[in-house]
């Protein structure tokens, strides 16, 4: 039987190994095929080499399924960092996103990024940057709005004429 080659295999590695890394099913998978081959009896260091882990994660996965069976290779909990507003700030923060920003002292008509970092910093004692005050505006459902200016005392007859589009009534081109 004929030797199948997938072309550039190194390249094509990388991408595997990223794909499985994208979730907690894949890389669940991942580890239990890894334990298969334990059990066929490759040794730690062999399956770490097969599959581009280290030989002490693979060492890992065979002490967690010893100890804890197939629930000790499932993902556990991350923690990850600890949120900046409690949840009582969180739903009272929405609640002020919901009011215009001059009801808080702040200037202008529409949230925007920058302006809740201020306010933020001003009302809950919270510093944040800017990306990710954008951040929260998605995360609590709501879109970014741009005031689109209006020239004072613009002439509607100009203003036609230099519209892209043709005004109602007429065809494209004559």
């Amino acid at each position: 039987m004929r030797k199948l080659v997938i072309a550039d295999a190194d390249v094509m590695r990388l991408a595997i190994q990223q794909e499985i890394a994208r979730s907690d099913e894949s890389r669940y998978d991942h580890r239990l095929h890894g334990l298969l081959l334990v059990t066929g009896g490759h040794s730690c260091q062999q399956v770490a080499d097969l599959f581009g882990e280290d030989r002490r994660t693979v060492q890992r996965w065979v002490t967690r399924f010893e100890t804890h069976g197939l629930t000790g290779l499932r993902d556990g909990v991350r923690s990850g960092r600890p949120a900046t507003l409690n949840p009582k700030q969180w739903a009272a923060l929405g609640r002020d996103l919901r009011r215009e920003p001059q009801q808080f002292g702040h200037a202008g008509h529409l949230w925007d990024g920058k302006l809740l970092a201020a306010h933020l910093h001003l009302r809950y004692k919270v510093r944040l940057g800017v990306r990710q005050c954008q951040r929260i505006f998605s995360h609590m459902g709501f879109r970014l709005r741009r005031p689109r200016p209006q020239v004072a005392q613009s002439d509607p007859v100009k203003v036609a004429a230099l519209k892209k589009t043709a005004p109602p009534g007429t065809m494209p081109g004559r």
